[in-house]
């Protein structure tokens, strides 16, 4: 392949992948809408508070379970189609919101729910783990850093225009500007260059017509049927065999468990700030929160573009640190100039650990790529779930900064011991390094032991901690 063909591939996959980040953007915009939208209107509808605590648990439980099933999904199914029907999917759950007559509506709002939850999960595993497909490599921390940053900037949108949406247009425009948001991120799906029907497998037919075949080949079918009905556990283990990764994606949980603590408190410190515009304090800090995201990524992609690395497993570690304190900052009573400072500072913290987080589990090959992000999003979700109800009872009793202060710590305290860890074992690596004809010794180590070979690119970035 010459030079310039191989330049207007890489053009075409950036801008067929830029496109679905916008369509991605947009369904974030309709997702964050709705966060609040739907909240208003399950209470709207069943006027109980606790039934908005069961539509978040539903919605949260279809998600953890959609994360175990993520990869036994994406073996069936292509990356293309679980992206274009999980988007499909939502949209005709709002649909059937809308059009419910009013007798059926609670109980649609949480298939709604359930649908929402489990849907979102399967796309965003899906597009994480195929990244690597879509923009080649190298191309990793830049992919990541378009994604977040526009998920960042929806966030804010949907969240500061919900209000107006819903008190302006009411609830059933709100339901379809979510629905239309769904269905052009499923357009912008379509446009990539991937089958979105899987390839028929000719073994099954092949079993068939072939009944009278080898003994070779009925027992090569054994082992495929045995390997498809372990294709969990073997997961699990793998995972666990890959240096650092088990810690990484439990800080993972940890961190989901303390994003929780922040989400529920801020209302109520913000009450506390001004009761008479408790809105104030929550839009200003998730508006600066948002620009920090956004400016990190830029910085990100800058870095990546200039040296050719990536932030990688010490940046995550690093930054859930930055972000665990500043989050805690937050809440510290600080005059507003720096409470500003702190929120701008928890926003790139945030942004660094997500964009390194998921460079580095794309480092890993691709059948334990997306088990590795089907296991992180189970665990993302038990951990928010989980976080949730906690720190509602605790905000009963203890203050807004005790409460956040007790989870984010938490956090705080596991990434140290993770960022010890990968220290160690990069420490390790060096000496073994250090050892004249070690690197073949090494190479073959890597390969054999953990299963996650180098890191795309060529520079190592923390992918692969081995010693220790």
């Amino acid at each position: 392949m010459t030079s310039g063909t191989a330049s207007g591939t890489a053009a075409l996959q950036e801008r067929r992948y830029r496109i679905l980040v916008t369509g991605y953007a947009i369904s974030s915009y309709g997702t964050f809408l709705n966060v609040v939208a739907l909240s208003l209107y399950v209470y709207a509808v069943t006027d109980r508070a606790l039934a908005v605590g069961v539509f978040m648990a539903v919605r949260l439980a279809a998600g953890f379970v959609a994360g175990l099933a993520a990869a036994a999904v994406l073996a069936r199914w292509t990356a293309k189609g679980v992206m274009f029907w999980a988007n499909v999917a939502q949209a005709a759950a709002l649909l059937l919101l809308v059009l419910a007559p009013d007798g059926f509506r609670t109980g649609t709002l949480f298939a709604v729910s359930a649908v929402v939850g489990a849907s979102g999960t399967l796309f965003m595993v899906t597009l994480r783990s195929s990244i690597p497909d879509m923009v080649g490599e190298g191309r990793h921390t830049w992919a990541n850093s378009l994604m977040v940053s526009g998920r960042s900037m929806a966030m804010v949108a949907g969240f500061a225009s919900s209000g107006v949406v819903v008190s302006l247009l009411g609830y059933t425009a709100a339901f379809l500007v979510d629905m239309a948001t769904f269905l052009v991120c499923a357009l912008t799906v379509l446009l990539l260059p991937m089958p979105l029907s899987p390839a028929r497998s000719g073994d099954e037919s092949g079993d068939e017509k072939d009944g009278q075949g080898s003994q070779g080949e009925e027992s090569d079918g054994g082992q495929d049927r045995e390997a498809r009905r372990r294709r969990v556990p073997a997961a699990l283990v793998a995972l666990g065999a890959v240096p650092v990764l088990g810690l990484m994606v439990a800080l993972r949980g940890i961190d989901a468990l303390g994003s929780s603590s922040h989400n529920a408190a801020l209302p109520v410190y913000s009450t506390e700030l001004d009761a008479d515009n408790p809105a104030v304090f929550v839009s200003v800090f998730w508006c600066v929160w948002a620009l920090g995201n956004v400016l990190v990524q830029q910085v990100l992609q800058r870095y990546t573009k200039r040296t050719g690395r990536s932030v990688g497993a010490l940046g995550f570690g690093l930054g859930t640190i930055a972000m665990s304190g500043t989050f805690i900052l937050a809440f510290a009573g600080l005059p507003w100039a720096a409470t500003v400072v702190v929120a701008l500072l928890a926003g790139a913290a945030d942004g660094l650990t997500e964009v390194s987080y998921t460079s580095h589990l794309q480092t890993l090959p691709s059948p334990l790529r997306t088990h590795a992000f089907g296991l992180s999003a189970t665990v993302e979700n038990l951990g928010f779930g989980v976080g949730m109800i906690v720190v509602a009872a605790a905000l009963d009793v203890f203050t807004p900064l005790s409460v956040v202060g007790v989870a984010h710590g938490a956090a705080i305290v596991l990434a140290l011991v993770y960022v010890a860890r990968v220290l160690r074992g990069r420490g390790a690596q060096e000496a073994q390094e250090a050892v004249p004809g070690s690197e073949d010794r090494e190479g073959k180590k890597g390969k054999g032991e953990s299963g996650a070979g180098p890191a795309r690119g060529g520079h190592r970035d923390g992918a692969e901690v081995s010693g220790g």
